[in-house]
């Protein structure tokens, strides 16, 4: 059986991963520092048998020293501050978190003796793509991103390059797109327009809606982490994308039209700072050499999405509550007026 260390597995794509892991019967040890977007009703329902979780910060070397398991299979970083718009705020809680962080667990995992190290980045760290052009992210575009988050990511993955030029560490790193699916923080845009929508409030869309993503269903891109866990060549890179490129404005609308709204609660808000025009990634790599391709079609993973969030109003209410209340108005104070 294969044991594996998680960070960031309370979060949306980390708790859909340890799901994901823990079908493949693997023994994890689940450490995540339950922040804001962590939250350990994720959790419910695992097998206890299987799933040990530590509250712990990956920037803590001690404590990350005293859970990760020696000899373990794999170290798969999950764990990272991720939201563009706090990023731009602030972003000391980026650079701490999403490379000293990574640093600290590469030193832990040297010492242990962790077989392969599993670092999930983004498509954000290549910046942004010509608008309306035929031009696609791979693994050898150059590396120019655009916020601090991203820029954040970026410096990461040199952090695990380094790793293994210096003292050999296996790892592998993978870049994604725009994740949706059940259990995400409400501040990520497929969520926070259900949400609104559902409450009958203003949907915020950046400046004219038009910036472009590459939507994949969170499973999906769970599923391709461990493929390249498995079969992944020490030292390269996968992207990993559902060749699914929307208009936020049209995900926006695709919303509204599933729940019955209508269009005239969008509201179009000031434009994020620095704001990427478009992603799109080329997934022939991950497609070749790990056998990958995503099993959810758009229209059924947001079918499930939004089945999800009608079905659990407890953990929506419960998530956007307190503190959220305070983000949501200083990050659209254009709703306010």
């Amino acid at each position: 059986m294969k044991t594996i260390f998680v960070t960031g597995g309370a979060g949306f794509i980390g708790s859909a991963f340890v799901r994901l892991a823990l079908e493949n019967g693997a023994r994890v040890v689940n450490y995540d520092a339950l922040t804001y977007a962590g939250n350990l009703a994720n959790l419910e329902g695992l097998d206890s048998a299987l799933h040990t979780f530590v509250k712990g910060d990956i920037c803590d070397r001690d404590a990350v020293h005293a859970a990760m398991p020696d000899k373990c299979d794999a170290v798969f970083n999950l764990a990272a501050e991720s939201h563009v718009d706090r990023s731009i705020h602030s972003a000391d809680e980026f650079l701490r978190t999403n490379i000293l962080g990574t640093q600290v667990l590469l030193d832990v995992a040297r010492e242990k003796k962790v077989r392969r190290f599993v670092q999930i980045s983004t498509d954000e760290v290549m910046g942004s793509l010509p608008d309306a052009s035929d031009d696609y992210f791979t693994e050898a575009s150059p590396l120019q991103p655009n916020s601090p988050y991203a820029a954040s990511k970026a410096s990461a993955e040199f952090v695990v390059r380094a790793a293994r030029e210096t003292h050999g560490v296996d790892y592998v790193i993978t870049r994604c797109g725009n994740n949706y699916g059940p259990r995400q923080f409400p501040e990520k845009l497929i969520p926070l327009m259900i949400a609104n929508a559902t409450n009958d409030e203003p949907l915020p869309v950046y400046g004219d809606g038009m910036n472009v993503r590459d939507w994949i269903y969170v499973d999906d891109h769970c599923e391709a982490i461990w493929l390249a866990y498995e079969l992944g060549r020490a030292g390269e890179v996968y992207n990993i994308g559902a060749r699914n490129e929307r208009y936020n404005l049209d995900v926006v609308k695709a919303i509204l039209d599933a729940v019955g709204k209508p269009h005239s609660l969008i509201k179009y808000v000031t434009d994020r700072l620095g704001h990427d025009r478009r992603y799109a990634i080329d997934p022939t790599k991950a497609e070749t050499e790990l056998g990958w391709k995503p099993a959810t079609a758009w229209e059924a993973g947001l079918t499930k999405t939004l089945g999800w969030y009608s079905t659990n109003g407890d953990w929506v209410d419960s998530v956007r509550s307190g503190a959220y209340q305070d983000y949501y108005r200083n990050a659209y104070p254009d709703l306010s007026r």
